[in-house]
């Protein structure tokens, strides 16, 4: 699998270019920002682009679909919609091909009800809901509740090994993995709801005790 992360601008974005490179099919993740540049390197790779896929219906994460879809005839596929492709609904646990590869969507509402991680082979590409050392950004109520099962209950569940992909730079690092993140992720090592709250409302205090940019 060629996995390419492509800073795109916006607020440290980044956007994806996955690849079975055994057929030569590909797909975009997060296409904001430089769609035009993420289509150019799929022809410049040789591959075909089957499909593109948006974590999320933030505007710093939809930006680029309009000219992705102009450019590439493809609907970018977000939580909901039905590929008209395959006929396939975007939601939990549904399968999408790439080549000899699967694509699984999960359904992690959090940041955003409608939030999705994208899990191919040993990857995982976690939009707004996991960053390396950190979250996504919630309320203090329903969408806090919402991201910890999501996190816990879906992508906690996945292979220690598999790789950590997010939309932006703004952890300690671009990637990790799952089983790094359980281990060291100050917001995955709360023992409950209550703390893991907590600690999101304290957040600014924890970064400057720890000199966490």
């Amino acid at each position: 699998m060629d996995i390419e992360q492509i800073a795109t601008g916006g607020d440290r974005n980044f956007g994806y270019l996955v690849a079975d490179e055994t057929v030569g099919e590909a797909l975009l993740i997060d296409p904001s920002y430089a769609p035009a540049r993420l289509v150019n390197r799929v022809g410049e790779k040789g591959y075909r682009l089957v499909a593109a896929f948006c974590t999320h219906d933030h505007i710093d994460h939809t930006n680029g679909n309009a000219t992705v879809e102009r450019l590439t005839g493809l609907r970018v596929l977000t939580f909901g919609m039905t590929d008209p492709r395959t006929g396939t609904r975007v939601d939990h646990e549904a399968r999408f091909a790439l080549g000899t590869l699967e694509v699984e969507v999960l359904h992690t509402p959090g940041h955003t009800p409608d939030s999705i991680c994208l899990h191919v082979g040993d990857a995982v590409f976690t939009g707004d809901t996991l960053f390396v050392g950190k979250v996504g950004g919630t309320d203090f109520g329903d969408g806090a509740r919402a991201e910890y099962r999501s996190l816990h209950d879906v992508l906690l569940a996945l292979p220690d090994d598999t790789r950590v992909f997010p939309g932006h730079d703004y952890g300690i690092a671009p990637q990790s993995t799952i089983g790094a993140q359980r281990r060291t992720n100050p917001f995955l090592l709360r023992p409950d709801l209550e703390s893991f709250v907590e600690l999101k409302r304290t957040w600014p205090e924890y970064k400057k005790a720890h000199g966490i940019a």
